[in-house]
């Protein structure tokens, strides 16, 4: 009895990890949709916590038999489930902690408009245009130091020149630089998922020096689970240091 219980629980641990870690692929080069995609990680989570349920029938049933048998496919099936369940359970509770929003700007009064990125948003869920009933007041509320970027000795060239060399270090790709316009417009495609983050960056003169705006937004998804502010975090950082 105590080796059925153990199967089942590999079993079940199996179909929790397959599960999660198979979502992603199949939303990427599967053709599911996201909502399909997330309903395999929510049936991860399921088979998961039905992992840990025949666990505990194991433990009671050793108590009263005296018997450890399947003990190593008991482990090895908690432990897939555990990792299985990190991912979605992780996930959800950093969706409670940050706004419902997916488009984050240091200028939420005059956000940057996309320009050549908006064709290839066309087709997305998420369009080019900022929602500013939707978004400004959660994000001062959540982000309120995501602030526009001042360089008083900074020249406007110097200033666009160092953020197109931060934001190819970081790896996005550069859709638009425009020096005159002080327009650099770029994609960031997430590893695991695929997910297109879209950004676009803004510079003019600020009395002597600079000012940087940065607009991130995503193509899909209502909460970004804070992914495009901690982006935004990032690069200012990195052209702070930058020289």
């Amino acid at each position: 009895m105590n080796r059925l219980f153990a199967r089942l629980a590999l079993i079940a641990g199996l179909i929790a990890a397959a599960f999660v870690v198979g979502a992603a692929p199949a939303y990427r080069y599967a053709g599911f949709d996201l909502a399909h995609a997330f309903e395999l990680l929510r049936w991860g989570t399921y088979a998961a916590l039905a992992t840990v349920g025949v666990a505990v029938v194991w433990i009671i049933a050793a108590v009263f038999t005296r018997s450890g048998e399947g003990l190593g496919s008991l482990a090895l099936g908690v432990v897939l489930a555990v990792a299985g369940a990190y991912y979605p359970v992780t996930s959800l509770m950093k969706s409670q902690s940050v706004p419902m929003i997916h488009d984050i700007t240091t200028d939420t009064a005059n956000p940057p408009p996309f320009v050549a990125i908006a064709p290839l948003r066309a087709g997305a869920p998420n369009g080019v245009d900022y929602k500013t009933d939707e978004n400004a007041a959660k994000q001062q509320q959540a982000y309120a130091d995501i602030q526009p970027l001042i360089l008083p000795d900074v020249a406007p060239a110097d200033l666009f020149a160092r953020a197109e060399a931060t934001a190819k270090a970081m790896g996005w790709e550069i859709v638009a630089a425009d020096a005159a316009e002080g327009r650099i417009e770029a994609t960031e495609t997430t590893a695991w998922w695929g997910f297109k983050d879209d950004i676009i960056i803004r510079i003019a003169a600020e009395g002597t020096g600079s000012r940087l705006d940065i607009r991130s937004m995503s193509r899909v998804g209502k909460s970004d689970l804070g992914k495009n502010a901690e982006r935004i975090r990032a690069f200012l950082a990195k052209v702070k240091e930058a020289k």
